[in-house]
């Protein structure tokens, strides 16, 4: 059963603008030290940035909750399977918010905009 869906849109130039304004700060507040190695690998590191920054803003809406005590941005990590596929790895005090729950996420962008979507089922 579906308990929560999430959408955010992001415009890509705002998290270069913020990274570039904030630096390591901003970028070790939002991001796990895997994410911000991942997307400086990449040529369009913005994008990199600017999509797992949409996922984590949808998975705040899905779960009906904003960042607050019970939820950190680097509690939730994107991550690809084998074949590329986007997941997410929640750790820390965030993870007790997933409980019994499965969670589908879905992302694009281009150079523009990053889109993300949170689908979360109760997996009773």
């Amino acid at each position: 059963m579906v308990v929560g869906i999430g959408v955010d849109l992001v415009e890509v130039e705002r998290i270069a603008q913020m990274a570039q304004k904030w630096e390591e700060r901003f970028l070790a507040r939002i991001f796990t030290a895997a994410e911000i190695q991942r997307c400086r690998q990449r040529a369009a590191s913005a994008e990199c940035f600017a999509v797992r920054f949409a996922a984590k803003e949808a998975l705040a809406k899905a779960l009906g909750h904003g960042f607050c005590q019970h939820f950190k941005w680097t509690d939730i990590e994107v991550v690809n399977d084998e074949r590329g596929q986007p997941n997410f790895a929640i750790s820390g005090i965030t993870q007790k918010l997933i409980k019994n729950r499965t969670v589908k996420l879905s992302l694009s962008h281009t150079k523009s905009y990053a889109v993300a979507m949170v689908v979360v089922e109760d997996a009773r």
